[in-house]
């Protein structure tokens, strides 16, 4: 099965893409520009567009730029129809209902390897300078977990729900361009779910699992 990157830096092309309703051949923001809205090194965009443009989504034109395609790859399409029809609401129960149950698998599967990315990106999170930097972060955080179940539907799963979470979350942060505070609670619970993990504690990672879910919840949608 093909691997989304790691970063999230796909992710979070994919869901601009969804989200910006661009017709055919439509062109796209440059490098540069697409890199500061993203939060993503130039490298990693670069990368996101070969994924692209080896599906036919997008298509590059030397000197001029890149344009929306219309060929084989129908994920960004697909996830826009679907954010369409649902709510955050609904996207947030569909996390509880599955995130929790792939924290526990990925405690008794990860390997080593898997632990030694989850801890790097835990310490890279509480670094992010902008909000827009912290969500690719989180992207990546919570992929790395679906990847340690060592589960190939699993892992697709969650690659789905998640293209559809950024695409429904990503204009809410287009405005946000303050540092994350230094006690924002998702770093404590990212770095217990991840000593969850590390531990081979099921249980722990399950339930940790939920319980950040849960705050993200109640931060986004306080009445319930």
């Amino acid at each position: 099965m093909k691997r989304e990157t790691s970063d999230g830096s796909l992710v979070q092309l994919r869901a601009y893409i969804a989200q910006g309703d661009f017709n055919l051949n439509d062109r796209l923001p440059s490098e540069r520009e697409l890199s500061e809205v993203l939060g993503i090194g130039r490298a990693d965009l670069r990368k996101a567009f070969a994924v692209l443009e080896s599906e036919g989504s997008i298509w590059r034109h030397v000197g001029r730029g890149t344009f929306i395609g219309n060929g084989k790859g129908a994920d960004s399409q697909t996830t826009a129809a679907i954010a369409k029809r649902t709510s955050p609401q609904e996207v947030m129960y569909a996390r509880l209902v599955l995130e929790p149950q792939l924290a526990r698998e990925a405690a008794l599967s990860a390997t080593a390897d898997n632990v030694e990315q989850l801890h790097n990106t835990s310490i890279q999170i509480r670094q992010a300078k902008t909000w827009r930097h912290y969500e690719t972060l989180d992207n990546q955080f919570h992929n790395l977990i679906s990847e340690a179940t060592q589960n190939t539907p699993l892992i697709a799963l969650f690659e789905q729900l998640n293209a559809l979470r950024r695409t429904i979350v990503w204009g809410q942060l287009k405005s946000r361009h303050e540092q994350p505070p230094v006690d924002h609670p998702s770093f404590d619970e990212h770095e217990f779910i991840l000593a969850a993990i590390h531990n081979r504690d099921s249980e722990a990672a399950e339930k940790g699992m939920r319980d950040h879910l849960l705050t993200v919840r109640n931060r986004l949608f306080p009445t319930g």
